[in-house]
């Protein structure tokens, strides 16, 4: 009874849909990409905005779990990631061409894919599928990691992560597991400096990921509102908010 009392209490608490939590993750994101520009009002955005990705993943493991046309959700993932490759090479290089670094929708479309390989060797777990899936997944690290795609190999095991966390009883923990893994310990950039009681000390800036899982947490797993307009006004929205950027700081 006392279990079942703390379960819908947890329930209540859980009033993010998955259109207001990607909401959540496009203003961190905007907040990041502002930071990039001219127009930075201080580190503190960059912190911030290291919170968007995690978001981003945990919506792309939720996509294919809910998703009815698995062949469409991946198309439409990869039609975006092509238009947005310009507007992102403008945005972080000024370059019409970068062959060194690839925008974040290909890193979701690598995760997307590696819990498909994932999914099918669930059902199908005969030494040659397991061959089999064990070569793509392969594939797609490489994919990930010398394609140059946004955060790397690391993004994509992180919707990866998210979606092998599903499902379980402590999943939470495991989740805050993963991602400390993934942001703390594996990840390598810039970090963050700030004193103890008198002693320096310095995380990675990517560690501030893990404060994502706190909207995360807070889903209820439904959807919201259904609308086309919605749907791709979010896609749509990264090549151009990154183009608007670009353009203003080109011009100031």
């Amino acid at each position: 009874m006392q279990k079942a009392a703390l379960i819908d209490k947890a329930k209540k608490i859980q009033f993010l849909n998955s259109n207001t939590l990607r909401l959540v993750a496009v203003l961190l994101m905007v907040s990041d990409h502002i930071w990039a520009t001219a127009m930075s009002f201080g580190n503190w955005m960059t912190y911030i905005g290291r919170m968007a990705f995690p978001i981003f993943a945990f919506q792309i493991a939720e996509g294919f779990v809910h998703t009815k046309n698995f062949k469409k959700y991946a198309l439409r993932l990869l039609a975006f990631a092509v238009i947005s490759e310009i507007p992102f090479n403008l945005f972080y290089s000024s370059r019409w061409f970068n062959p060194y670094h690839q925008n974040v929708m290909f890193t979701l479309l690598l995760g997307l894919l590696a819990i498909k390989v994932i999914d099918n060797l669930k059902k199908d777990i005969s030494p040659k599928n397991i061959g089999k899936s064990l070569l793509w997944l392969a594939l797609i690290a490489v994919g990930g990691t010398l394609g140059f795609v946004d955060y790397g190999f690391l993004g994509v095991l992180t919707v990866v992560m998210f979606y092998l966390c599903r499902g379980y009883r402590f999943t939470p923990i495991l989740q805050l597991i993963g991602t400390i893994l993934i942001n703390i310990v594996f990840f390598e950039g810039q970090v963050f400096i700030f004193d103890v009681f008198g002693k320096t000390v310095e995380i990675p800036s990517q560690g501030f990921a893990v404060f994502s899982l706190i909207p995360i947490w807070l889903y209820n797993g439904k959807k919201g509102k259904s609308s086309k307009v919605l749907q791709y006004g979010f896609y749509a929205f990264y090549p151009v908010h990154m183009l608007i950027l670009y353009l203003i700081k080109y011009f100031a």
